[in-house]
């Protein structure tokens, strides 16, 4: 049994009142594409009761949800393959992804590879390493900076289908606070500060949060000098062994 380890200095633990259940009207869920879609709604799968995983991935490239949504059109990016061992479940793509069509392809992604100690062959090799973000579409950008949050109904349409079909994976990166909040259960750790920072109690489910790897975020590692210090090199060691 694992001792929950003791939060980092500069890190300040919140106690937060849990929030309140405010659930859309039929109507909201019905015309509002950043609201979760009902299931009648959702993309459909196919007529067996096992799609394959090359099956899921044209469904879901083929999803036109939230496309009154998208300033740039729907454009899903997933990678992966059932061989794969890695799975990074990251937020959505930015605009230099949209166009490329690939994962990861920008700065973000340069210091993600850099953290995780590969290269780009390594990357996007299908065969090793899965990427299913959050948001499968670039969801529009933020007037405040940056970009706005994955559509809320992606990840409910698509996870549930695409998650089981990754069989071999061993290794689940979640980057940023949106992946953290769908996939990890935070008693007491209500930020993406305090829940990288108790790593180590999520490496027995094989699974590891990490800040997302965007160059705004470069105050937060001179902040917080122990994810560079303990935490990456426990992520390249755990990437090297599966590559």
């Amino acid at each position: 049994i694992c001792e929950r380890t003791a939060v980092h200095p500069g890190v300040k633990t919140m106690t937060r009142r849990p929030r309140r259940d405010h659930r859309p009207s039929r109507q909201t869920s019905a015309q509002d594409p950043r609201t979760p879609a009902p299931l009648h709604e959702q993309a459909p799968l196919d007529d067996g009761d096992t799609p394959s995983l090359a099956t899921l991935f044209a469904q879901a490239r083929a999803c036109r949800l939230c496309a009154a949504a998208l300033p740039l059109g729907p454009r899903p990016i997933i990678q992966g393959s059932a061989q794969a061992k890695i799975l990074i479940i990251g937020q959505a793509p930015g605009t230099k992804v949209h166009a490329s069509g690939l994962p990861f392809d920008d700065a973000s992604g340069d210091r993600l590879r850099d953290w995780m100690g590969i290269d780009k062959t390594v990357f996007y090799d299908e065969t090793r390493l899965a990427i299913l973000p959050m948001g499968l579409c670039y969801p529009g950008r933020n007037p405040k900076g940056g970009d706005l949050p994955p559509l809320a109904r992606c990840a409910p349409t698509w996870h549930p289908r695409l998650r089981p079909a990754f069989t071999a994976v061993q290794l689940v990166l979640l980057v940023g606070s949106y992946a953290q909040a769908h996939y990890l259960a935070r008693p007491g750790k209500q930020t993406m500060t305090e829940t990288v920072a108790h790593w180590r109690d999520h490496l027995p489910d094989r699974r590891l949060p990490l800040p997302h790897p965007s160059w705004r975020n470069s105050a937060w590692l001179k902040k917080h000098p122990w994810f560079e210090a303990e935490l990456l090199p426990v992520l390249r060691e755990r990437v090297r062994a599966l590559i």
